[in-house]
């Protein structure tokens, strides 16, 4: 089974690694949002009790 050998994809797999772990980094962190994503205002929620009417 030539598929079990590790040497002709162990080299392929090596490179596309080393490809995704040096440009893609850098690409995704030059990455500029168009806003802030923070919220504007957080607003208190109120928790109220569920009245149950079977019990």
């Amino acid at each position: 089974m030539p598929q079990l050998l590790p040497l002709p994809w162990f080299g392929t797999l090596l490179f596309a690694w080393v490809i995704f772990l040096i440009f893609f980094p850098k690409k995704v962190t030059a990455h500029t949002f168009p806003y802030d994503p923070a919220p504007l205002k957080s607003r208190k929620l109120e928790k109220t009790p569920w009245n149950w009417p079977w019990v």
